[in-house]
């Protein structure tokens, strides 16, 4: 008999919830084939077959939570070996807890992390309450600030049950209520918590994109012929806002505690929108790529993305994000940090607007930025002055390359 354990999910994930099953009670398996689908609050994942055999039991059932190293099955050997096991089902019912039994008010194993007991002292908050992930139950950085993040959310959770007014008899039958996704509810705790936390505040410009679209338009067919890929706006922004990182550095740090954390390496995070909400894969040391590797880098992580493909360390450890709402049409928005970033550039849809050009009006092709920034570690100062050396890059093409 062969036991079918929730696969370790990555710092900071502790719990993912059964997406679907993709066999039946019963059904014969090879070993490394897909059984089921699990949803994290970062990525979705398959857990495969550790062996081959019959799939004798189903213990945990789709929409169930299960945490780390939680029993989902069974797997017994032979293919004669599915009907026993259905009559032994209750005897191994009884050992799935003991995976849950990590720390449950007890001193982990393993003493915390250097990171989550400083957080953890700041804020007051036991060690001992708080389950960690970790190897041996070492609890993590991750696991405290999940904890701090649950906590105040556990006393108003009464009330917005409350909060929505009952529609009305004729309204209820046409209305549809379904359960959040995991992700769907990351991404709504998330962004609340950045802005209960963050001095969040918006800085905009605009954007003669005239001169990177006639370089777009004169290189990108040898370009794809010689890269493999095509050449899109991505690109430049992300040189553009590697060089404006390097002067600007507070754009590109964190707080941790008491402490800034200065990161003097680049892994800029590329929002991307998919069916289940939206993700935000990482392309590691921008700066140490060209044009086309950075281009390589997001056509691969935007196909995974979509494709529900990504890997959590794929979205883990990048230090500014840019997010792309002008492929739906937006104009001009507050893009929301993406904690515990200090920094977000919002682009936005492309648009012949006229402007005063050597005193003669012109109809340029315009698109308005915005820097969200967090005002604790970014002044004001500072925060304009990126997004004005993003728009020198961008409008004056050669500066990227002359890295000026």
């Amino acid at each position: 008999m062969t036991e079918i354990r929730v696969p370790t999910l990555g710092e900071s994930v502790t719990e993912a919830t059964i997406g679907r099953w993709f066999k039946k009670q019963g059904d014969p398996v090879n070993a490394d084939e897909p059984l089921c689908e699990l949803e994290t609050d970062k990525v979705t994942l398959e857990v495969n077959a550790p062996a081959s055999g019959t799939l004798s039991q189903i213990i945990a059932k789709d929409g169930e939570t299960v945490g780390v190293g939680a029993l989902l099955g069974e797997i017994a050997d032979g293919a004669g070996a599915a009907k026993p096991a259905l009559a032994a089902a209750p005897a191994p019912a009884a050992p799935t807890p003991a995976p849950a039994a990590k720390s449950n008010g007890e001193t982990p194993a393993m003493p915390a992390s250097p990171a989550a007991a400083k957080i953890a002292a700041d804020q007051g908050v036991a060690l001992s309450a708080i389950d960690g992930s970790g190897k041996r139950g070492q609890v993590l950085k991750g696991d405290v600030l999940n904890f701090l993040a649950q906590a105040p959310a556990a006393a108003p959770a009464a009330p917005p049950v409350q909060a929505r007014v009952p529609s009305s008899a004729d309204d209820t039958p046409r209305e549809e209520r379904v359960t959040m996704t995991k992700l769907r509810q990351t991404i709504a705790r998330r962004l609340k918590d950045a802005q209960n936390t963050a001095a969040m505040l918006t800085t905009f410009n605009e954007v003669d994109m005239s001169e990177i679209m006639a370089l777009r338009s004169r290189y990108k067919d040898v370009f794809e012929k010689r890269h493999g890929v095509k050449l899109g706006f991505m690109g430049f922004f992300v040189k553009a806002c590697v060089s404006a990182l390097k002067e600007i550095p507070a754009v590109n740090a964190e707080i941790d505690g008491n402490d800034l954390i200065y990161k003097n390496y680049y892994h800029l995070g590329i929002a991307v929108g998919t069916d289940k909400g939206l993700v935000v894969p990482v392309v590691r040391d921008c700066d140490r790529l060209g044009l086309a590797g950075i281009e390589k880098g997001i056509a691969a992580l935007g196909k995974r993305a979509r494709d529900g493909q990504l890997r959590i360390d794929e979205m883990q450890g990048g230090t500014f994000t840019i997010t792309n709402g002008g492929i739906y049409g937006s104009l001009m928005s507050t893009p929301i940090l993406n904690a515990p970033q200090s920094g977000i550039l919002g682009m936005h849809k492309i648009q012949e607007r006229p402007v005063a050009i050597g005193g003669k009006i012109e109809i340029r092709p315009m698109m308005y930025l915005a820097l969200s920034y967090d005002h604790r570690i970014v002044d004001g100062k500072e925060a304009v002055t990126f997004l004005v050396r993003v728009k020198e890059a961008l409008e004056e093409p050669a500066r990227l390359v002359l890295d000026l």
